[in-house]
């Protein structure tokens, strides 16, 4: 049990490493588009991010799949650019959508493309380790809990701008976007493989 605390404390850490914040930024443009009100399907995005992140961990340290580190570090990224130009194109179906199934797609596999750029540091931690399965469970539920006090702190803050400072939602999601753009620009420059 010990074993499991750590890694779950690994899944936390993970997501909430404030030097390494590309997860929080790809969680944050997750969540923009969102309001207070539709906290459960941020939640359930959230859910299916990690599932599939977890997944192609697991995929990575039974080395099911092999992925380039260096093409990896570049798609990541490129998921969080087009997840922001997904909230502006989309801009006008904010509020009446019930449906999130494109962005549960693009979800799970932008999860798939995260969960390869951790997987080479992964494999490390537990190289020495017989029983894989348990720190793969500990890390995911560190992750899983990281991930919904990050769409949660996104959803206050889209709440306390919107309700209490009087932004409209589409203007929130348009400069919340633009923000995350620019941020991530350097990303890209930094990681494209030259």
């Amino acid at each position: 049990m010990e074993n499991f605390w750590f890694y779950i404390k690994m899944g936390l850490n993970h997501v909430l490493d404030f030097s390494a914040y590309d997860h929080i930024l790809f969680l944050s443009a997750l969540a923009i588009p969102f309001t207070f009100k539709s906290w459960k399907k941020v939640l359930v995005l959230a859910t299916v991010f990690t599932i599939t992140h977890c997944l192609s961990l697991m995929l990575s340290v039974f080395e099911i799949v092999v992925m380039d580190v260096g093409l990896i570090e570049f798609l990541i990224p490129v998921t969080i650019f087009l997840t922001a130009i997904f909230n502006i194109v989309y801009l006008k179906r904010l509020q009446g959508q019930s449906n999130i199934l494109l962005h549960a797609l693009a979800t799970a596999f932008f999860g798939l493309i995260h969960g390869f750029g951790f997987s080479n540091y992964f494999k490390m931690l537990i190289s020495g380790e017989d029983e894989k399965v348990t720190p793969l469970l500990g890390f995911a539920t560190g992750i899983e809990i990281s991930q919904l006090i990050i769409v949660m702190a996104v959803l206050l803050l889209a709440y306390a701008v919107q309700n209490m400072g009087r932004i409209k939602q589409s203007i929130f999601v348009l400069v919340a976007s633009i923000i995350v753009l620019l941020i991530t620009i350097p990303m890209l420059y930094q990681t494209f493989p030259w």
